[in-house]
């Protein structure tokens, strides 16, 4: 990892970011969008292959645009907008913690952060529901215990995704192979 963003970093936000175009369509068809989250799994997932820029502006850009061509999130009330800051947010602090400190187990990464991200998502809701006149407690809190099962799953499966598709992390990354 680097800080620098790369044509693979492009590449790679370009193929997570289509994944989590389309995963929302296949569970929302199941009915299972709103309690498994799965525009986040892929979105999450990114912050450990690529820089933190390019982290970031593919989550903040992917849930505008699926509430854009898809119509969810919607952006009335403005879910699109608060996913998007938490989702850029979340992947960006992954790929600069993945950057900082690439001997850290991954689950050490990724729990702090998706809890911040919850956290995030309650204050941007609750700011919201304030200036919409509307139960903004409420609003704020559904929306943060709602995600909780969608919490699991990520917790599960992105660890296992980095495991297969990463290259080695921390010292062992540094020994270069003996032939």
């Amino acid at each position: 990892m680097r800080l620098r963003t790369t044509s693979t970093d492009f590449a790679r936000g370009a193929l997570f970011g289509a994944a989590g175009l389309l995963l929302p369509v296949v569970f929302h068809a199941l009915h299972l969008g709103q309690i498994f989250m799965p525009m986040y799994l892929p979105l999450v997932a990114l912050g450990f292959f690529v820089s933190p820029r390019t982290a970031g502006a593919t989550g903040l850009i992917v849930p505008l645009l699926s509430g854009a061509l898809t119509g969810m999130p919607p952006f009335y009330p403005p879910i699109a907008p608060i996913m998007g800051v938490e989702i850029g947010c979340m992947a960006m602090t992954i790929a600069w913690m993945s950057v900082r400190r690439p001997s850290f187990p991954i689950l050490a990464v990724l729990i702090p952060v998706l809890l911040a991200g919850r956290g995030v998502n309650y204050g941007l809701t609750y700011a919201c529901g304030l200036m919409m006149d509307l139960p903004a407690g409420f609003l704020a809190g559904l929306s943060f215990f709602a995600g909780w099962p969608g919490l699991l799953l990520i917790a599960v499966v992105v660890p296992t995704l980095v495991r297969i598709m990463a290259p080695p992390r921390g010292i062992a990354a540094e020994i270069p192979p003996t032939e």
